[in-house]
């Protein structure tokens, strides 16, 4: 078993805050060797030499922390390094040239204004005693046609782009953005159960999966490509619906677009959910697959 590497929490405070302070945190694959004195870049290679990630992570939903906490057991299991940033305003051309794969699950929105709480609802303002001094939350989107861009022309060249959960929101914002990524957001109703399962198209990263229960948001999405690319379906099997939505939802894709290859997969709420058995082994052979070694 991996030895892990231990911290006093005095360093790790430190490296923590120098890492934050560059808008990036790096987090080495655990068990690898950092010698570069073997070449290679299939599995067994070692970390200098892994193709690196970059997961862009964290909005007023979904707080990055149990995010990065998910993604890290991922990776770890992968033998493969990754960095983090929360900062959207941060991604460009220039900072993916150092990546073969990207990550992301956060949705298109900012609030420049500020808000009270995590949540949409305002009940819990109501009874505040100066609630009349709060301005509505506005939302305001980040993405720019330049980043839009810069994410499209990453996949086309050769690379991978694993779109998350509300990653699908992007989309709603930057036509580049959805026209790689393959779909946008509607919806979704409040947490419960439902199944996910494969679809009848074949694929290696949906190979030999049963059907499993999450407790999880059940993301409603638009989808843009061929019904072929559909790797997974999600239905409320105990009829609840979803607007005028039905019950079934499109819970995932795949495709190839120019030299690199796209997945979306929708479930990823909580960390619960994203280590659920079946939907964990989904993930790892989603990444495997994005970057060819699948």
């Amino acid at each position: 078993m991996p030895q892990l590497h231990t911290l006093s929490r005095r360093s790790m405070v430190k490296r923590a805050g120098l890492a934050a302070g560059a808008g990036l945190l790096r987090t080495p694959a655990v068990g690898l060797s950092q010698s570069t004195s073997h070449a290679g870049s299939g599995a067994d290679a070692p970390a200098s030499v892994r193709p690196r990630a970059l997961a862009l992570i964290g909005d007023r939903y979904h707080n990055a922390d149990y995010i990065r906490v998910s993604l890290d057991r991922l990776f770890h299991a992968l033998q493969l390094p990754i960095d983090y940033t929360i900062q959207y305003d941060g991604i460009s051309a220039e900072l993916l040239a150092s990546y073969r794969l990207l990550l992301i699950l956060r949705d298109g929105m900012i609030w420049p204004g500020g808000y009270l709480g995590p949540d949409a609802y305002t009940d819990y303002a109501a009874n505040l005693e100066n609630s009349d001094s709060f301005a509505p939350a506005t939302p305001e989107t980040w993405i720019t046609p330049a980043q839009g861009e810069a994410i499209r022309n990453f996949v086309k060249a050769g690379n991978g782009l694993y779109a998350l959960h509300n990653s699908s929101h992007i989309s709603l914002s930057s036509p580049a953005y959805r026209e790689v990524m393959g779909g946008a957001y509607i919806g979704h109703p409040p947490l419960r159960p439902f199944q996910v399962r494969p679809a009848a198209n074949a694929h290696p990263i949906t190979q030999g999966m049963q059907p499993f229960i999450v407790n999880d948001e059940q993301h409603y999405v638009a989808y843009d490509k061929d019904p072929k690319h559909i790797l997974l379906t999600a239905e409320n099997i105990d009829g609840l619906t979803f607007e005028k939505l039905g019950a079934e939802s499109i819970g995932g894709w795949a495709y190839d677009y120019g030299q690199g290859r796209v997945v979306f997969t929708a479930v990823g709420h909580t960390i619960h959910a994203m280590w659920a058995p079946q939907y964990f082994e989904i993930q790892k052979r989603s990444v495997r697959w994005l970057l060819k070694e699948l």
